[in-house]
């Protein structure tokens, strides 16, 4: 082979290989490996607001973050101090629940306890009127349900004696008299003498059964029956068989419970809504029995041990339902106070501040201090904090509470790490940094005043980072004003704290 042919060869075999890379090259550029979809776009500062396109957010002029498929949409986002933000899978395994807050409409039913307490007035207390000693007693104690007349007990006293002669000494001289021997005849009733000597033997202790039946036999009895004032059970019993007694001392207690008084454990405002004569339902649960109450007019009691007022209800008893010391559950309506609730599990109380948790968004979870008012039943009233619409955490909160505690633990251990001169550089920023009172957001001062969104209130300058901010500032500067107050509160106590 000539030499210009073989050089000829040579050209021929290199171009084809560079052909063949810029082919292969050419392939591979071709064939790039797959990107994400886009889902949406997201404000960073506001995670509420979200885009089907790039660009700025309306409100802040924030430059707006692709969201892509399969990532975190959390991750995107610049969470206030004490955000969180909770995957879906996550909330379900802690049992995280949110419910509307609402205004209050209406009235409620609310539910407490009560306890059974005989009336005082229908109590009847057995005392001896003399000195004696008993003789016989019969199976009473207390919890016996006894009738009227029924005899409790039989006691000796010599006092009784002396008042029986004179009796029956005062119905002899009546029957010499009128000539007549029936003792039973009610002309006699009005006869001063035998009222006088009647009476004294009630006094010591002699009831009418008795009474009526010296009347009819005419015998002095040494024997005196102890017998039940009324219809009732028995409270107490403080005497046994043989005992001596002196005068003044308790023999029964014994209670009508025709009717009975319900010991109910309300709070303030909930017994101010209970005027005298309001109804409630009282529900004997052991029995599944209901019976009707009325409030009386009797103001409630405090009881420090239970930080409750004790409120008196009345209600009839039929069949003897109700005992004494029983519970039982009471209801009752209210009205509701005016503004807006939450339902009381939904508050966490620190002692020095009370907070709930706001789903902000998909996931999102931020604290907000609140004031609360009365609260009723289950729910309490937000003075300040909340507004209508609002979505709160009623269950799963405390796990959410401790998550968003650990955040700036997590940042004090990775900002020990840095050097000086970073710590340095991030102290003078924050310096340079301030926030704008309605969204939050972190805004550098010197570009907002040159920009001219500041607003004076109270001799104070607050800067904006949008016009819609401002607007929404000098609708409520004092509400804003107020919450910055709170926040720069709060930091100052969280720096001391450190």
């Amino acid at each position: 082979m000539n030499k210009p042919t073989a050089v000829g060869s040579l050209l021929v075999i290199a171009l084809g290989a560079f052909v063949a890379g810029r082919f292969s090259g050419g392939s591979r550029q071709q064939n790039p490996p797959s990107a994400k979809r886009v889902l949406y776009y997201v404000d960073p500062m506001h995670p509420a607001y979200k885009s089907d396109k790039p660009g700025t957010a309306p409100d802040c002029g924030m430059a707006l973050e692709p969201v892509y498929e399969g990532d975190n949409p959390a991750a995107k986002l610049q969470l206030p101090a004490g955000a969180v933000s909770i995957a879906p899978e996550k909330q379900q395994l802690i049992g995280v629940r949110t419910e509307v807050v609402e205004k209050n409409s209406g009235s409620r039913l609310v539910r407490t306890t009560g306890r059974v307490a005989p009336d005082d007035n229908r109590v009847y207390r057995m005392m001896a009127g003399t000195d004696g000693w008993i003789q016989s007693l019969q199976d009473s104690p207390a919890g016996t349900v006894v009738k009227k007349d029924q005899v409790l007990a039989v006691f000796y006293s010599r006092e009784f004696r002396n008042a029986e002669q004179a009796f029956l000494g005062s119905l002899a001289s009546q029957d010499r008299v009128r000539g007549v021997r029936d003792s039973d005849d009610p002309n006699r009733v009005g006869d001063s003498s035998i009222r006088i000597n009647e009476e004294q033997l009630k006094t010591l202790g002699m009831g009418e059964p008795q009474i009526r039946e010296l009347r009819k036999t005419r015998q002095v009895t040494g024997d005196i029956t102890l017998v039940s004032p009324v219809d009732g059970i028995v409270l107490s019993r403080s005497i046994s068989p043989l005992q001596l007694f002196e005068k003044g001392t308790e023999f029964y207690r014994i209670a009508d419970l025709s009717k009975v008084w319900i010991i109910a454990d309300v709070f303030s405002d909930e017994a101010s809504a209970l005027r005298p004569g309001s109804k409630a339902t009282v529900l004997i649960r052991e029995l599944s029995k209901t019976v009707t109450a009325t409030v009386t007019d009797t103001p409630p009691s405090f009881d420090p041990a239970s930080r409750t007022l004790k409120l008196r209800l009345e209600s009839d008893n039929p069949g003897l339902l109700l005992r004494p010391d029983m519970y039982v559950d009471v209801e009752f309506r209210a009205l509701a106070p005016a503004g807006i609730s939450i339902p009381a599990e939904a508050v966490l109380d620190s002692g020095m501040q009370k907070i709930v948790y706001l789903e902000t968004s998909d996931g999102v979870f931020e604290p907000r201090p609140v004031e609360l008012g009365s609260s009723f039943g289950n729910r309490v009233t937000v003075k300040r904090g909340l507004a209508e619409g609002d979505r709160v955490v009623t269950a799963g909160n405390f796990l959410i509470d401790s998550e968003s505690r650990m955040k700036p633990a997590v940042l004090r251990t990775v900002n020990e790490k840095r050097d000086t001169t970073t710590a340095t550089a991030a102290v003078a920023h924050n310096d340079a940094m301030t926030h704008d009172p309605v969204c939050g957001m972190s805004l550098d001062r010197e570009k907002v005043l040159a920009d001219g969104h500041t607003e004076t209130y109270r001799g104070e300058t607050f800067v904006f980072c949008s016009d819609k901010c401002h607007k929404k500032f000098l609708q409520d500067p004092a509400k804003y004003s107020e919450d910055r107050l709170r926040s720069a509160a709060d930091r100052a106590s969280g720096r001391q704290n450190d």
